[in-house]
């Protein structure tokens, strides 16, 4: 069952802007999630196996952001504001609930750029008030003269199929339906491109899969292309290390002795594979003419 809880801040200033997402602020209109990707970073004991089972939804979210964002623009403290960096802002109770887009009206008025980050073809409904958004958001000082839009909406991948996609992101949006959601937005107008993270080894990172990949996005017509390797923590039950592996063992049977080498020394691939996919990606976004950043410049 879903609970509201009420929280002391909505707005979060993070210590640097990340080199491809660019927050210099992040918001979280929901706790816990609904898409219950099993290679999730923030899985663990505090949400469970299902983590839906601990959605909440910021019950004070929109009268917080007004006070804080009222603040900051008085200061002219513009920054990019992403949503979201813990949980998804378009989950399915975002249909009834209209938190995100409440928070985006408020985000408008103070005439803050936005970046959004989603599995969910849900936001869609609010690409009119993304448009406005760009039309009408203040980039901070030192971004004026590398962005020349100022509402991105980044689409989140692993696959592009969907029967995988049922194995490793089983509540989230299928991929199909997230390509359309991307060619909208594109056919709106607004800036946007994909997160191709994480790509699974040997299940989405081969070579026929990442060249299906890429001449798909680019049909789609995405400006960018942001990809990662698997990282994986943990070994409690609900942790994705533990989660992940169980998956590959009932649908990938053999690669699983792959999978407990990989992740045999710690949390990231090994060092030859990372360089490896680095190479790959940088030949592939030569090859498609995709910008690994939101800048145009």
């Amino acid at each position: 069952m879903t609970r509201s809880i009420a929280v002391k801040s909505i707005l979060n200033k993070t210590k640097s802007r990340d080199p491809w997402f660019l927050d210099d602020y992040t918001v979280n209109p929901y706790s816990g999630c609904s898409f219950n990707c099993q290679y999730c970073y923030i899985r663990g004991s505090k949400y469970g196996i299902n983590m839906e089972e601990k959605l909440s939804v910021k019950s004070n979210a929109v009268e917080l952001l007004e006070k804080q964002l009222s603040l900051r623009a008085r200061k002219k403290q513009y920054g990019i504001i992403v949503l979201s960096s813990a949980t998804d802002p378009y989950l399915q109770i975002e249909k009834t609930e209209q938190l995100t887009r409440r928070l985006l009206e408020v985000i408008l008025h103070y005439r803050f750029p936005v970046h959004i980050i989603t599995k969910s073809n849900l936001v869609s409904r609010d690409f009119e008030l993304l448009h406005d958004i760009n039309k009408a958001a203040i980039l901070p000082d030192d971004l004026q003269d590398k962005l020349s839009h100022k509402a991105f909406v980044t689409f989140s991948f692993s696959t592009i199929t969907d029967a995988v996609a049922r194995i490793f992101e089983p509540g989230a949006t299928p991929p199909s339906l997230r390509l359309d959601a991307l060619r909208m937005a594109v056919e709106k107008g607004l800036h946007s491109g994909v997160s191709l993270m994480p790509l699974l080894p040997f299940i989405t990172d081969t070579a026929a899969q990442l060249e299906e990949m890429f001449r798909t996005f680019k049909a789609a017509g995405a400006a960018y292309i942001f990809p990662a390797t698997l990282t994986l923590f943990g070994s409690g039950p609900s942790d994705s290390k533990t989660l992940v592996l169980h998956a590959v063992a009932k649908h990938y049977p053999h690669l699983l002795e792959k999978y407990h080498r990989f992740f045999a020394e710690g949390p990231q691939m090994p060092l030859y594979y990372r360089q490896a996919f680095a190479q790959k990606m940088e030949q592939l976004c030569r090859q498609y003419q995709f910008r690994n950043s939101l800048s145009e410049s």
